[in-house]
């Protein structure tokens, strides 16, 4: 069983950038897709960008399209989110999770979390 931890988040100001790092261990990092996603205070779990198991295909929820990119670096097991223009609505407690899917994209579709990491982004 995979596990992940999550680090990076942060206090910044609106225009700002940051990248998270999931880190993982316990099992094979290649062999499986990787997501992120967010949850803000009172609001539902929102699917935020996933990537393949080789890294060669990615996808971005509408709201993060352009600002937000996904890698990986299998070597050293690790999936990265780089936040660019950062908006005080991408304030959220950001989670990084493992599929056995090809792909997904809803919070069922994935079976092993991490703890989270926040995010504050001030105006």
């Amino acid at each position: 069983q995979v596990q992940l931890v999550e680090s990076g988040g942060g206090l910044v100001q609106a225009g700002d950038s940051l990248r998270l790092s999931c880190a993982a261990s316990g099992d094979t990092f290649s062999s499986f897709a990787m997501g992120w996603f967010r949850q803000a205070p009172g609001k539902e779990r929102e699917f935020v960008a996933v990537i393949s198991r080789t890294g060669s295909t990615t996808h971005y929820g509408d709201s993060v399209k352009g600002r937000f990119t996904i890698s990986r670096d299998n070597a050293k097991s690790t999936v990265y989110l780089q936040m660019n223009s950062l908006k005080p609505e991408d304030t959220a407690v950001y989670y990084c999770a493992v599929t056995r899917r090809s792909l997904g994209y809803y919070e069922s579709d994935f079976g092993t979390w991490g703890q989270g990491t926040q995010v504050t982004v001030s105006s």
